[in-house]
Parts: structure tokens; C-alpha cells; sequence
């Protein structure tokens, strides 16, 4: 298990993609105390990973992604 530490809770991230959100305070789990015991053999959480930034989309692209054309904007408005 991998630990994450995040500004609002502990995400622990099994070796197969399962994982579990745990407050930031103990609260008397079994989850909280596989953490404890996992902190006491010497283990560090890992910061929140860095989120991939969003793709820079032209303005066509976004109309695309949201089912228009330039052509139907144009129409919509009234536009030539």
C-alpha cells in the first residue's frame, strides 16, 4: 500500500488500483490502524501527485467537443 498525503484526507493506493480515503484524523478504523502500523515501520506518505494539466484546445476543437461547428455558431447567431 502507498499513502498520499492530500490537504482534505490520506488516499492509500493498493498495488492492484484499490484503494481507501482516510481522514486526516485516526478515527478508530482498521484502515487508520493498517496506517498506523505501516507509519511505524518507518514509512512516509507521498505528497498528492501533480494533476496533468488540462489539454490547450483551439476553439474549434472545444465547439467539436461540445457537438457544434463553427458553421451551426454562426448560424445560431446570425453571423456570416
Amino acid at each position: 500500500m502507498n499513502y498520499y498525503l492530500l490537504d482534505t484526507c490520506i488516499n492509500g493506493v493498493a498495488a492492484d488500483g484499490s484503494g481507501v480515503f482516510l481522514p486526516l484524523e485516526d478515527n478508530g478504523t482498521p484502515e487508520w490502524d493498517a496506517y498506523k502500523t505501516w507509519l511505524s515501520e518507518g514509512n512516509t506518505p507521498l505528497p498528492a501527485p501533480e494533476p496533468e494539466p488540462a489539454p490547450v484546445l483551439t476553439t474549434e476543437q472545444k465547439l467539436e467537443a461540445a457537438g457544434l461547428t463553427v458553421a451551426e455558431l454562426k448560424a445560431l447567431f446570425g453571423l456570416p
